[in-house]
Parts: C-alpha cells; structure tokens; sequence
C-alpha cells in the first residue's frame, strides 16, 4: 500500500473539505491521479495538485505538512491505516473514524472526535468546543477508541460521550462531560464551571486542581481501591500527569441526580 505527501503550497482564502482522504482511497493511485482528485473549496472543486505538492510517502501513511487550520474532516470516518498532520488542523478531525490513528502536532478545531467509534486520535496542542462529543442533530458522542489532547479543551468536552477514552493533558472548558452516558474523561489541568451538568454514567478524573462540585453531586465513601487501581493504571501507561495515579488517593462524587445520574467525579488527592 503506498503513502503520500501532501506539503500545503499557500493557505487557501476559503475551508476545504478533505473527508475524501484516506490511506485506503488513494492506497492503488498514481502521483498524477492524486493529484487530478477533487476537494471542496467552498462551493467550488479544486484539485488537490493546486493545493498541494505530493510526492510518494511511507507505506500506508498519508502526512500533510503546513498551516492546515482551514482544511476540516481530516480523517473522517476512517477505518484503517495512519494520517499524520504536521501543524494545526481544522474542525472535525477524526469524526466517525471507527478504526486506525490520526495525529495532529498542532492544534484542532471544533468537534474533534465526535462520534468516534474506534481507532487513536492525538492532538498535539489545544482542541476547539465539542470536542468527543455529537454531530450537530446527533443523540450520541463518542463512542469508542482513544483521544489524547496534548494541550488543552474547550468547552462541551465529551458531551453526550457513550464510550471510550479521552485524555486531557492541559485545561478543559466549561461542562466537560455534560450529558455524557458511559465511558471515561480524564483531565491533568483546571476544569471550567458545571463539570458533569446532565451526567448520567462514566467517569471523570480529575487529576488535577479539583473542579467547583454543582450541588446535584454528592460525595460517596464507598470504597473503591480496586477499580480505581484498574482504572489510574490504564491512564498511567499515557505518561504525564497521569503517570502517578495510581499511588494517588481518590475522593468520589456521584450524579448529575437532577437528571438520575450515576455518574461519578474522581478527585485525585
């Protein structure tokens, strides 16, 4: 399977769409093929060869190079292979994707992960609002695979999220995790006002400075040294802040119970 290249000639004056990409759909092209395919640029097709200078790549792995802050949906919905992005990207980057690995050195736009079913994302820097969360119209975010934020999140992080892993190594926004249904949200930074708001299950580590705890959260003394060894050692193995979880003692908040929630806080000592 052959790799590419595709190193940014000039920042377009309008967003592109590259959801067309992927390892997989351009695996049996020539150079010249590449570069005839079409990308929308606004309302209008351009060829990739006006927008880039492509040149043959790693096996199986297609790395863009530049500013690609207005180019959306790398990744998108994809099931296999690697995409590599050095410098910033634009909005859902890896949405859908169910398989593979995409990364990102710089940062992310909006919506980020959403509705990611499997597979690895990592942003090296910040990611934008809606983060793991759903498409607009959707009922569920996230729903399986890892996201790893190197930076920091904005707000709505993990909103409605159903399953899965998200890491943030910097800050996070305001409602982080709101409506979230399963799966686990770990933060090493601050986190932003109304943490949890419409929780119904997963849970939420909070290794760094604890969050402000709405009142619809109550504290739980239940002891759970044994998921909560299991749980630090799968956030550890990302290094970092998290690396020390596990001889960190942890305090548990339950909710959102304005919304029947079985949610839970955990608040690293």
């Amino acid at each position: 399977m052959s790799g590419w290249k595709f190193t940014l000639k000039q920042a377009p004056p309008l967003r592109v769409d590259l959801r067309a990409l992927s390892p997989a759909a351009l695996a049996d092209l020539s150079a010249s093929a590449v570069a005839k395919l079409g990308a929308w640029h606004g309302n209008e097709s351009v060829a990739l060869g006006e927008l880039f200078t492509i040149a043959a790549h790693a096996d199986g792995e297609l790395l863009f190079e530049g500013d690609l802050a207005k180019f959306d949906r790398i990744g998108w919905q994809l099931a296999g292979g690697r995409i590599r992005v050095d410098g910033s990207v634009g909005d859902y980057l890896g949405a859908g994707m169910s398989g593979g690995e995409v990364v990102a050195s710089g940062h992310a736009g909006l919506l980020a992960a959403c509705e990611m079913s499997g597979g690895r994302l990592e942003i090296g820097g910040n990611a934008g609002d809606y983060a793991a969360s759903a498409l607009p119209g959707s009922m569920d975010g996230m729903r399986g695979g890892t996201l790893v934020v190197r930076g920091s999140a904005g707000a709505r992080f993990g909103d409605r999220m159903r399953r899965g892993s998200a890491l943030v190594f910097g800050d996070a926004g305001d409602f982080l995790a709101s409506r979230m249904v399963a799966g686990t949200i770990a933060v090493a930074g601050r986190i932003g006002a109304h943490a949890g708001y419409g929780m119904r299950r997963g849970s939420v580590v909070c290794a760094g400075a604890a969050p402000a705890i709405g009142p619809t959260f109550v504290p739980n003394g239940t002891n759970i040294d044994v998921f909560w060894q299991l749980l630090a050692r799968d956030l550890a193995r990302h290094g970092g802040a998290f690396a020390a979880l596990p001889q960190r003692p942890v305090r548990r908040h339950l909710g959102d119970l304005a919304a029947s929630g079985k949610g839970e806080l955990l608040l690293c000592g």
